[in-house]
C-alpha cells in the first residue's frame, strides 16, 4: 500500500471511532477498530478517547504479532482483530464496539433472533452470542474468530459487539444496524416476546441481499 492511501486509511479509522461515539456506538475509551495493512494491520491505540485520536496514533502490527518500538500500546483487544484479520480473507475491517442493546443482550446471553429481516446484515439467520472469556486473551480471540464464522458480526458475551467488514464503512454499518435489532428485539421482549420470522422467509432475505445495494 503507498504512503498516500496508508495516510488515508489511518484517517479514516479516526473518522470511525468519532462516528461511533457520535452515533452512541461507543462510549470513552471502550471499543477498538482495525484495518487490515498489507500482511499486517493498523489497530487503534488503548486507552485514547476519539477526539484525541490522530491518524499518526493507529498502532501497526505485524503479520509475525510484532509490535515496532515507538509507537503507542495497540488496543487491549489487538490480538482478536489480528486472529480475525488472518482467518477471514474476505475481512478487511474489525469494528468491536460496547453498543447498549447489543451488550444488554450479550450480557443476558441471548442471540438475536429473526425478529426483522434486516438482522440478515450479520451473515446469517441470528446473531450468536460468543462464550465469554477475559478481555484482550487469546482465547477471547479464539472464541469470537469461531462465533463469526461465516458471519459479519456477533455479540460478545458479558463484553460487547463485534462486526466485520470489508471496509470500514461497512464494518461501522454493520455494527449500527445490530445496535438496531438488538434494540428492537429487546423491546419485543419487554411487550411479550417476538413474532419471528420462518427459516424459509430467512433464506429468502439472505439470498436477496446477496445482490443489495450497488454494484461495485
Amino acid at each position: 500500500m503507498s504512503a498516500e492511501k496508508e495516510a488515508a486509511l489511518r484517517s479514516r479509522m479516526v473518522e470511525t471511532m468519532r462516528a461511533m461515539d457520535a452515533r452512541g456506538l461507543n462510549r470513552g475509551t471502550s471499543g477498538n477498530v482495525s484495518a487490515r495493512l498489507g500482511e499486517g494491520m493498523l489497530v487503534t491505540p488503548s486507552g485514547v478517547p476519539p477526539e484525541r485520536l490522530t491518524p499518526d496514533a493507529m498502532v501497526f502490527v505485524g503479520a509475525d504479532d510484532s509490535i515496532p518500538a515507538g509507537q503507542l500500546k495497540p488496543s487491549s483487544e489487538w490480538r482478536m482483530h489480528m486472529q480475525i484479520l488472518r482467518r477471514r480473507p474476505d475481512v478487511g475491517a474489525v469494528v468491536h464496539c460496547h453498543s447498549r442493546h447489543a451488550t444488554i443482550l450479550a450480557c443476558a446471553g441471548r442471540p438475536i433472533p429473526a425478529v426483522h429481516y434486516m438482522v440478515g446484515v450479520s451473515g446469517g439467520a441470528s446473531v450468536p452470542v460468543a462464550p465469554y472469556a477475559t478481555f484482550g486473551s487469546e482465547d477471547l480471540a479464539d472464541i469470537v474468530v469461531a462465533a463469526l464464522d461465516g458471519r459479519r458480526a456477533a455479540l460478545m458475551a458479558n463484553h460487547g459487539q463485534i462486526a466485520v467488514a470489508p471496509t470500514l464503512g461497512s464494518a461501522l454499518m454493520i455494527a449500527e444496524e445490530i445496535e438496531e435489532q438488538a434494540a428492537v428485539y429487546w423491546g419485543c421482549l419487554a411487550i411479550g416476546g417476538p413474532n419471528l420470522l420462518s427459516d424459509d422467509q430467512m433464506d429468502e432475505i439472505l439470498v436477496r441481499f446477496g445482490s443489495y445495494g450497488q454494484a461495485k
